[in-house]
C-alpha cells in the first residue's frame, strides 16, 4: 500500500540532503549498481518508524568517516516499488526488508543491515559498524 507522498517527502528528503542519488527506476538502479559501479551505499529507505528513524541518522553519521563508498544511493520501499524490487535483485542470499542498508562493490553484497539489525538500536551503534564496513570494503579515503 503506497504512503501518503507528502507525509514520506521528509523521509526521502533526509537521505538526498546528505548527497544520496534517488533512484526511481529499474534502469537507474541497474546503471548504479550494476557490474563496474565501484563501491556503492545502498540505502533502502522506509516509513517504519521502529528501525528507519535511527537508520537515517546513522547514515548521516556513517559518511562523516574519512573512507566512504564511491557512490551513496536510495530506493523508497513502497513508493517506487519497481526500483525498490531491482535494487533487493542485487541482494542475493537476503530477503526484502526496510529498511536496509547494503554496501555492494560491483554489484556484489560486501555488507549487509537488514531491518532486524537496524531495528532498536540507537543511530551510533548502526553508524559505528557501517563505518567499520566502510573501513573494510572502500578501502579510500574521502
Amino acid at each position: 500500500m503506497p504512503y501518503d507522498p507528502v507525509l514520506v517527502q521528509p523521509m526521502r528528503d533526509e537521505l538526498t540532503r546528505l548527497g544520496a542519488r534517488e533512484l526511481s527506476t529499474t534502469e537507474e538502479v541497474d546503471r548504479a549498481l550494476g557490474p563496474g559501479s565501484g563501491t556503492v551505499l545502498v540505502v533502502v529507505n522506509s516509513v517504519c518508524g521502529c528501525a528507519a528513524q535511527n537508520a537515517r541518522p546513522a547514515v548521516a553519521l556513517a559518511i562523516k568517516h574519512a573512507v566512504r563508498p564511491d557512490d551513496m544511493v536510495t530506493v523508497f520501499a513502497g513508493q517506487d516499488v519497481e526500483a525498490t524490487a531491482r535494487a533487493r535483485s542485487y541482494f542475493a542470499g537476503y530477503r526484502a526488508s526496510s529498511p536496509s542498508i547494503a554496501v555492494l562493490q560491483d554489484g556484489e553484497v560486501a555488507f549487509m543491515l537488514e531491518r532486524h539489525q537496524i531495528e532498536g538500536r540507537s543511530a551510533e551503534a548502526i553508524a559505528a559498524e557501517l563505518t567499520a564496513a566502510f573501513d573494510q570494503f572502500c578501502g579510500a579515503s574521502a
